[in-house]
């Protein structure tokens, strides 16, 4: 398979309906790459645990095919060495194939050199594996922020079109206050879009509202209100999240992790396969590299 840069057929009807576009995207990593694990389990144990995440992302597939969604799949390097047909498949479906970067560290802990080369590595994995062309990231655990000023020249320095690394919330684990909610350009002179995920405005406070854990353990009806009031006040796109171990209730459990990470990790798997179902179906979904097409007309 050749590499290729094909638009998404919804692209070319984006501006003909009243609804608005939404970006539907997928973090690509294992239940035990995640940042709530990673003081507790060792990367060089990886390889000897138990690999759920192609069957994982094999019932994603599933589920964008029974909804007919077009999708991101934000891919780890590592992910992607290991399961090249996994990566066909994506492809074949329809879907973008975006970076996460290589094994999930996050970028506030790497040198400007080593997240350099993170990316030319996870880059040449996902487009030698997929043969398709990488043209977005996302960092890991929304990495990039006001400790990495230089994060975003290096993503316009290797030609990458648009990043989705920053959540413009508050958080123990991540955030950027300071962030433009929707998207911006981070570097003068490029034409790299740094699209934020989802946020809502809401009594003086900026909210998580993109997914992932807010998504899962909160319920449906407070999804749809904010994502209702960001298009009704905002009149902007969401930009929607989750990770195959999510709709997986049966992995592993990792007994030694501290208490808080266990409980936002392993709580109400068995309803997030449901929820999914229920947003594909109530919203307007294409991938993340159609929403930045659109915004990036915005800004011209």
């Amino acid at each position: 398979m050749s590499i290729q840069d094909a638009q998404p057929d919804s692209l070319a009807t984006a501006g003909t309906t009243p609804a608005l576009l939404n970006a539907m995207s997928v973090d690509i990593e294992d239940w035990f790459q995640v940042g709530a694990f990673e003081s507790v389990i060792d990367r060089a144990d990886w390889d000897g645990l138990d690999h759920r995440v192609e069957r994982n992302t094999d019932a994603v597939l599933e589920l964008f095919a029974e909804t007919e969604i077009p999708a991101t799949f934000f891919i780890l390097g590592w992910v992607a060495e290991r399961y090249p047909a996994l990566m066909q498949r994506i492809v074949a479906a329809g879907h973008e194939v975006a970076s996460h970067g290589y094994d999930h560290k996050r970028v506030f802990n790497l040198t400007p050199q080593q997240f350099r080369d993170d990316l030319e590595k996870s880059r040449k994995l996902l487009e030698d594996s997929s043969g398709q062309k990488v043209s977005g990231y996302r960092a890991p655990s929304f990495s990039i922020d006001q400790r990495t000023p230089w994060a975003h020249e290096i993503l316009a320095e290797q030609g990458y079109r648009y990043s989705s690394s920053v959540a413009p919330v508050h958080h123990d684990h991540y955030g950027w206050t300071g962030s433009p909610r929707f998207a911006w350009k981070p570097v003068a002179g490029s034409d790299l879009i740094e699209l934020p995920v989802t946020t809502v405005a809401a009594g003086g406070r900026v909210l998580a509202a993109g997914g992932g854990g807010f998504f899962r353990l909160l319920p449906y009806a407070l999804y749809q209100w904010a994502i209702g009031r960001m298009h009704r006040d905002d009149g902007r796109g969401a930009i929607f999240y989750f990770h195959p171990w999510e709709i997986d209730p049966d992995q592993p459990r990792v007994d030694n992790a501290p208490l808080k990470s266990k409980l936002r990790h392993y709580s109400r798997l068995n309803v997030m396969h449901a929820k999914l179902l229920r947003v594909a179906k109530d919203y307007r979904w294409g991938r993340v590299d159609e929403l930045a097409s659109l915004e990036a007309e915005m800004m011209r």
